[in-house]
């Protein structure tokens, strides 16, 4: 499984950055860049589940 992200739905409120620091950062832009989109394990699964929830602009997406 991995994460991905729309940069262009991005509204860079940064939901994503303060939930998983490790996985993601934001451009000089303000919009989303993923550092690690390998998503493993039940544990990070239910972590990137709940970080793509926040996201008010949707941007984030798991993919198979």
């Amino acid at each position: 499984m991995r994460i991905t992200a729309d940069t262009h739905r991005c509204l860079g409120a940064g939901q994503c950055v303060l939930s998983d620091p490790d996985r993601f950062d934001q451009s000089e832009e303000g919009t989303v860049l993923v550092l690690r989109a390998s998503v493993t394990g039940p544990e990070e699964e239910s972590h990137a589940r709940e970080t793509v929830a926040l996201c008010p602009s949707q941007a984030l997406a798991l993919e198979a």
